[in-house]
């Protein structure tokens, strides 16, 4: 009901304002400054050295705060850069002026010129000569959105958040600088940055479900990409040996605070390169970023200190469970044994599920989530890597690694698998896979395969999840956080 009246008031005022011929919406004004530029010209100058000032600013900017003393008044303006106290005189700016400014609201957007001054306490403060409203504001601002306990209403109206939260503005803002440091590094390298589809007509390159929906000229099923991995392997086999794309994927999947169906990934690959050269690769980028953004290579997540400092600690996925389990090294080894194993430990495994994924199981189970600092847990089962090499050391292996930072995986490389015949024979055994529901097995494609047997140059290839990566520094708990505009179940009064 006191939402109902206030926008009752606003619709009143608003059509007041029309019928006195006050034009709500003009686009016709030159702002010069903004609140930052005059923080940064003007700050240092004490009171004295204003008075000899004689230049003359002007900026516009959101209200989000009116003090009144009568014939004067103070307001604070926000725009893309930060905040500006406004001072607003009768005398000063003139009668109508005035008298217009006394009709406005919070959350209007107002453009005002004057010269800087500091106040008796200090703040310094633009001493309006001009003002115009440049757009009217409706709908009031949240008075105390900081004190709010749903989170849900930030992400549904993030438009209310940006404005009546700077915090959130400054991840968005560091989100953006993240993407600039990666590009530039990849760039460096002679990494060339190229667009592969988003619709495919099968949906290949990881292990997920993918949305589905019809193209009606072609008259054929598409499927928004679980991951550009298969064509941009077929970049790396048309002679384009260093690529890299960051853009959007796609998975049909279930949501947490570190998922998201739509999700941003930087992935790349490397023409005569190993896993281990993406391991050094990967260890040089975050570092970069990190440099940038703290000035070191130590920064805190959610109260842990992260130290960054290569190299990283490497493990195999079995090496990982036996240092942080007490588990006897045969039950790895023997796959009934394993899965009894995993059912005593709690978790959810099958009499024909196999060794492979059993062993996974356990790991996730028992080690992800000590893994805070930077690991590379490396030599993944064959059984969940359908696109990795083999290692020459152990066939049932691959060279793969994962990096996981605060018990969550970050990024996922391997060597390529290049050999079509055994590519072939990965992708049949995926399809009984899904013969036996798991509908997340990869589906055959034999047009990639038709690719690799015209010769793969041997390559690494590696993907990075940039909405977790995000996460990390910005020491966010939540992707929603990290995510403009994450999905969420439709409301009516949202």
């Amino acid at each position: 009901m006191e939402d109902s009246e206030l926008l009752r008031k606003r619709r009143e005022k608003i059509d007041a304002l029309k019928a006195d011929g006050v034009d709500l919406y003009p686009n016709d004004v030159r702002v010069d400054h903004t609140t930052a530029e005059i923080q940064d010209r003007f700050g240092h100058l004490d009171e004295a050295a204003l008075q000899d000032v004689t230049e003359k600013v002007s900026l516009a900017g959101r209200i989000i705060a009116i003090r009144n003393f009568g014939k004067a008044a103070f307001a604070v303006l926000q725009d893309r850069t930060g905040r500006l106290q406004v001072y607003i005189a009768k005398n000063i700016l003139g009668d109508a002026p005035y008298t217009l400014f006394k009709r406005l609201d919070i959350g209007d957007i107002v453009f005002v010129a004057g010269r800087v001054f500091r106040t008796r306490t200090g703040e310094l403060t633009v001493e309006a000569n001009a003002l115009r409203l440049l757009a009217k504001s409706l709908h009031p601002l949240p008075e105390k959105w900081h004190g709010l306990t749903d989170v849900e209403i930030r992400y549904r109206q993030r438009h209310l958040d940006l404005i009546v939260n700077p915090k959130v503005r400054d991840v968005f803002y560091r989100r953006s600088r993240i993407i600039q440091l990666i590009r530039r590094f990849m760039e460096d390298r002679d990494f060339l940055e190229v667009e592969t589809p988003m619709m495919q007509p099968k949906a290949g390159g990881a292990v997920a479900r993918p949305f589905k929906t019809f193209h009606n000229a072609l008259g054929m099923d598409f499927y928004l990409r679980i991951a550009p991995e298969l064509y941009l392997k077929r970049l790396i086999t048309g002679g384009l040996e260093r690529v890299f794309e960051i853009n959007r994927n796609f998975r049909n999947e279930g949501m947490s605070s570190f998922h998201n169906p739509e999700f941003t990934m930087m992935e790349f690959y490397q023409a005569y390169a190993t896993f281990l050269d993406l391991m050094t690769l990967t260890e040089d980028l975050f570092t970069h970023i990190a440099r940038d953004l703290f000035g070191g290579l130590t920064f805190t997540y959610q109260g842990t200190e992260i130290d960054l400092t290569p190299p990283w600690t490497r493990l195999t996925v079995q090496e990982a469970i036996l240092h942080y389990t007490e588990l006897p090294p045969e039950v790895l080894q023997d796959p009934a044994r394993a899965v009894a194993q995993a059912r005593a430990l709690g978790l959810d495994v099958k009499d024909d599920d196999p060794w492979g994924k059993v062993i996974m199981t356990i790991f996730e189970g028992t080690v992800e989530s000590r893994l805070i600092q930077p690991h590379f847990i490396t030599h993944y089962p064959v059984e969940v890597s359908p696109l990795s090499r083999r290692s020459a050391d152990s066939p049932g292996l691959t060279d793969r690694f994962e990096l996981y930072i605060c018990g969550r995986e970050i990024a996922n490389a391997f060597s390529e698998l290049n050999d079509p015949a055994d590519q072939r024979e990965r992708f049949l055994m995926q399809a009984k896979d899904r013969e036996a529901g798991d509908d997340e097995a990869h589906v055959m494609d034999e047009d990639y395969v038709r690719v690799l047997e015209y010769g793969m140059p041997p390559t690494a290839g590696e993907g990075i999840g940039i909405d977790r990566l995000v996460m990390l520094f910005t020491d966010a708990t939540s992707i929603r956080d990290v995510i403009l505009f994450p999905h969420m179940r439709i409301k009516e009064d949202a």
